[in-house]
């Protein structure tokens, strides 16, 4: 059994990134209301800003997000990006799809505590059925969508290359969009690897 489960899960994320959403594609299902660890509900047309909207898909557990002994966890810049983006006047939202984990490490409850622990900045929303994760085919925690201000898709991938331990320089990926998008200019490396664990979706 857990190696049909173990088959499936590899089936649907080989499947996803075959089918990944295009730049230039419009973001799908923006004006679906999620609920928001800040109050109420919110979509991605409520939280874009002039210039755009980034989505980060994310979660409360994994080590990409929250980090280990060895690795710094990528939630550690979410508010400083969230900031950077709010001065280049481009929204910032936060969403979690582990719709398999709702009833424990994902629930709500547990996504604000872990909210207010982190003192998130910016709304972090329950993509329910992991609809949204589904359309924009998401595969890991975290993972970086980003849409201008016609919610057309511009950038897409990871924060940065620290995951890589060869790498012979730091490449802060999303910050350089966001600079980018800000100032109207192209964004020169759009498209990137995304890492981290995987979206775990209900099969």
């Amino acid at each position: 059994m857990k190696k049909i489960v173990g088959f499936l899960s590899f089936f649907l994320i080989s499947s996803l990134a075959f089918g990944q959403v295009k730049l230039k594609e419009k973001a799908p299902l923006a004006d679906v209301k999620m609920k928001n660890t800040q109050g109420g509900e919110l979509s991605l047309n409520d939280a874009k800003k002039e210039k755009g909207l980034i989505v980060v898909f994310s979660c409360n557990t994994c080590p990409f997000v929250v980090g280990t002994p060895d690795f710094p966890g990528w939630e550690r810049q979410y508010n400083e990006l969230h900031e950077l983006a709010t001065k280049s006047n481009i929204g910032f939202v936060l969403v979690n799809s582990n719709e398999a984990k709702r009833d424990v490490a994902d629930s709500f409850e547990a996504m604000l505590e872990h909210s207010k622990e982190k003192q998130y900045a910016m709304p972090y929303l329950v993509d329910v059925n992991s609809q949204l994760a589904n359309a924009l085919k998401a595969i890991t925690t975290p993972h970086i969508y980003m849409f201008n201000a016609e919610m057309e898709l511009v950038y897409v991938g990871s924060i940065d290359n620290i995951w890589d331990s060869k790498r012979k320089s730091d490449e802060p990926y999303l910050k350089n969009a966001i600079q980018a998008l800000g100032e109207g200019k192209k964004i020169k490396t759009a498209n990137t690897a995304a890492k981290g664990c995987s979206i775990k979706r209900k099969m």
